[in-house]
Parts: structure tokens; sequence; C-alpha cells
């Protein structure tokens, strides 16, 4: 077991820090979202310390490897900074994080009251993709996984051009960084594929990385530290999620929504509307075994 340290922030120590995982447009942000608005918590989403740390270790996961204490440290250190409340703390938050917390573009001030905070987590995109080295940082961490049908994530990560900035050739590592979890490259054959692969193969081969990442962290963690959430479940009833959530990090916590303007994108089952018969045919070729693992037939 990573060795326990004991991090302050905000004069408060940390302990089981909650972080919600999961694939790109898995929903994870919308139950982080539930999280920051919940009594005593302060979550962030996608804070610049923090990412910086996320995409350092997710694309180079060599750069953990055999390094986990120094690794674990250098995550710590990012979450000390992206967790600080200070009176300009929010000035430098992602508008993901500001408008989770309802503030205002040009508004000033943290978003939430140091009085009362007990809890910390985060829910920056693509944190999934760094597990090990989160919990390597977090011994005591309580994870929650998001898992939504691979066939609406790829939909949704077709029309976001952030999502697809990824797979420009200027960006991609597949070739210098081997295995390559971000990308879902796993072995030789995934990697001598990749560059033939349509844009739908490529989003649903990393949404395959994120479902196989959770299914070791599934077996590598016990009950209590790890709950996965199913989108489709969660959005028919915020009700029965809110109360899985509140059993879980034994905190009162609010119903997981998606904002109106993505709630069109958020639908279940979308991908029918959106996702043309090749881009089907694409996502069942490299990813229709999980799909059908986790019951999305």
């Amino acid at each position: 077991m990573p060795s326990r340290h004991i991090l302050i922030v905000n004069a408060r120590k940390v302990t089981r820090p909650v972080f919600v995982i999961g694939a790109p447009h898995s929903g994870a942000e919308a139950v982080g979202r539930a999280l920051k608005i919940s009594p005593g918590f302060h979550v962030t989403i996608g804070q610049h310390s923090v990412l910086q740390a996320v995409y350092g270790f997710a694309r180079r996961p060599s750069l953990y490897s055999g390094r986990g204490e120094a690794a674990a440290a250098v995550m710590r250190d990012a979450f000390a900074q992206g967790w600080q409340v200070n009176a300009t703390s929010c000035l430098e938050c992602s508008a993901q994080c500001r408008s989770a917390a309802g503030l205002r573009p040009a508004e000033v001030g943290p978003c939430v009251e140091q009085r009362g905070l007990s809890r910390f987590g985060d829910a920056s995109p693509d944190l999934t993709y760094c597990a090990e080295a989160l919990v390597g940082a977090f011994p005591d961490a309580q994870i929650v996984q998001v898992v939504r049908d691979g066939r609406d994530t790829v939909a949704a990560m077709l029309a976001d051009p952030l999502s697809m900035s990824w797979f420009r050739p200027s960006v991609a590592n597949v070739e210098s960084e081997f295995p390559n979890p971000f990308y879902g490259v796993e072995d030789e054959t995934d990697r001598l594929s990749w560059s033939g692969l349509s844009p739908a193969g490529k989003c649903a081969l990393r949404w395959r990385g994120a479902i196989r990442l959770a299914a070791r962290l599934r077996r590598a963690l016990p009950e209590e530290q790890l709950k996965t959430l199913r989108y489709e479940d969660m959005i028919r009833n915020p009700g029965s999620a809110a109360a899985v959530l509140t059993d879980f990090t034994g905190a009162t916590i609010a119903a997981p929504t998606v904002p109106a303007h993505r709630r069109e994108r958020g639908e279940t089952s979308a991908w029918r509307r959106s996702l043309t018969l090749g881009q089907a045919a694409d996502i069942e070729k490299v990813a229709g075994e999980e799909l059908r693992r986790l019951g999305y037939v």
C-alpha cells in the first residue's frame, strides 16, 4: 500500500476525498456538479494545476511507472493548490467549474464557504486515465465512476472539438508512449491498427480503454472506496442516484442533473440519430465486446 501522507488545505485535513471518473462525455461532470453544490463539499472541475498533473500522467504513464511516491507527491501538490479557497481562488477556475458553482462570468469571490467545509473532491475531465496515480496519492480516496453506453459517448465526442483535438497527428503520442491508456492502446495490435481507424473508431478505443481501466480499479479497490453509477439510470432517476451517492460518501448529496444546454446531447440512445451506420459498425468492431458485457445491446 502507498504511504499515507497528511495533507492540510485551508486549515483542514483532507480525508476521503471524492473523485469522479469516467470516459469522456460519460456523465462524470454531472456527478461532479451534484457534489459541488452539496453542503460541506469543495469540488473542483478542471482546475489548471490539477489538469497539468492529470494530463502529465494520463498521457505519459511512463512518468508514473516506477516512480509511485514521486508521482503521488505531484498529484497531492496539484490538488492542494486547486482546492485553495480565498478571495481570488476562483478567478483562474475553468468555465465548467464556475458554471457548476453558479458563478457569473465576471463574478469575483470563492465558490464555497470555508465555514462548514469538511470534504474535498474533483471531477476534472480525463481523470480516469490517471486513476492509479490518483489512488497512490490518496489511499483513502472514494472513487465514483460513471459508465455510459459507448455509442452515446462516441457520438458526443465526435461533436466536441476539444475531444477530437486529442487525435491531431501533432498531439497523439501513440507511437512514442506505449502502452497508452489515454488512447486505449494496450497492445501491439492496437498500435498497428491505430492509424487506420476512423474518428469513431478512435473515440471507441478511448471509451474501451476507460472501461477496462474501470474494471481493473473495481478489482483493486474495496466496495467502500468505489461506487459505479450507470449514466442511463442516473438520468432516468436522479433522486435514486443522489441516495446512492449519499450512502456511499456519508454526506447529503444533491441529485445529479444534466445542464439544459447539454440535455439533447445527454439523452440516452441519442446515438441512433447522430451516428451513421458506418460509424456504428466501427464502434462495434472496436468495442463490441465491452458494450455487450455492460449490457448495451
